[in-house]
């Protein structure tokens, strides 16, 4: 019985040793992968600076913005050359460098999506817990998305890349839980879903805290005075795709504290009723365990840091 004990032992050990390699050679396979998508796209960056500087010298600074930033800000200086390309008049353009400038941004558009594929197959592989516990991704940075608008005809009356200011609420519980929502895109592109904080747009005229005070009373009904809220404490930039519309979204959050975990959604928009799915309070330590999708990016240990000290009236960035 207990040479069958210990062969039992060994056998379920040699399949987790089996398991784990297994996991250690894909996630290689998938930072190779995301590491070369990232190489190509930069690549398509450097060819579209190139062309855009040869279609107008107005271009020059917005290129070289771009190419100089450090990765954090990349992103939201490529899509400013973006949105200048958009205003530019095309048919005054030599043919050539019209065609060369219509290919480039194509292939740049191919380039994203297969950066993208990659960093999403490899940001779900290293959610799993497994890997996590074990760290088998070692100490290599965990990969982002990089979301440039899509370029749009001009002919089809549409703008490319829509400026978004909004203001958002790390709602913290007595038990340092914060409240998030669950939603999506709406249907039928409504294929992914992931978690955020509660919040939205600035209407025309409204400051940042009344924004803020606002939309909270209006998803949670919750209300609180504007000096209740500390900060803002973080700001995200970020570019993304809402019910087929690009958007440049600049979200500002700011931390309340509540004594209450009833939340009201008796004031959801028609909108947020066919996409927000559900809500819960999450602690620390479930957001860090969580193979869910949430934004802001790593908000677990953001918001443990946030909660561990008093803010200094510094606004973070964060993803």
């Amino acid at each position: 019985m207990i040479i069958e004990g210990v062969a039992a032992g060994l056998v379920v050990l040699l399949a987790l040793v089996a398991r784990t390699m297994r996991l250690t050679s894909r996630l290689d396979r998938l930072h190779i992968r995301t590491d070369a998508a990232w190489a190509a796209l930069d690549a398509a960056l450097a060819r579209r600076a190139l062309l855009a500087r040869l279609a107008s010298p107005k271009l020059q600074r917005a290129t070289e913005v771009a190419e100089r930033a450090p990765r954090s800000e990349r992103e939201a200086a490529e899509n400013e050359v973006s949105r200048l390309l958009g205003e530019l008049d095309r048919t005054t353009l030599p043919a050539e460098i019209a065609t060369e400038l219509a290919d480039a941004e194509h292939r740049l558009v191919l380039a994203r999506r297969v950066h993208n594929d990659a960093v999403r197959d490899t940001l779900a592989l290293r959610r799993k817990r497994s890997v996590r516990w074990l760290r088998l991704a070692g100490t290599a940075p965990l990969p982002s998305y990089f979301e440039i608008a899509e370029p749009v005809a001009p002919e089809s009356g549409e703008q490319a890349l829509v400026p978004r200011a909004s203001a958002r609420i790390l709602l913290v519980d007595d038990r340092d839980r914060v409240l998030l929502f669950r939603g999506g895109n709406p249907p039928p592109n409504d294929t992914e879903q992931w978690w955020f904080t509660p919040g939205g747009g600035i209407e025309k005229g409204e400051a940042l805290r009344e924004a803020a005070v606002r939309e909270l009373a209006e998803e949670t009904g919750i209300r609180c005075a504007e000096e209740d809220l500390t900060g803002p404490v973080w700001l995200r930039r970020v570019t993304f795709c809402f019910d087929g519309r690009w958007f440049l979204g600049e979200e500002w959050f700011f931390l309340l504290r509540t004594n209450t975990d009833a939340i009201d959604t008796s004031g959801f928009t028609q909108l947020e009723n066919d996409t927000v799915t559900g809500h819960r309070w999450w602690t620390t330590q479930e957001l860090a365990d969580s193979d869910e999708l949430v934004y802001p990016a790593l908000l677990g240990p953001l918001l443990e840091d946030l909660l561990a000290t008093q803010w200094d009236g510094t606004v973070r960035p964060v993803r």
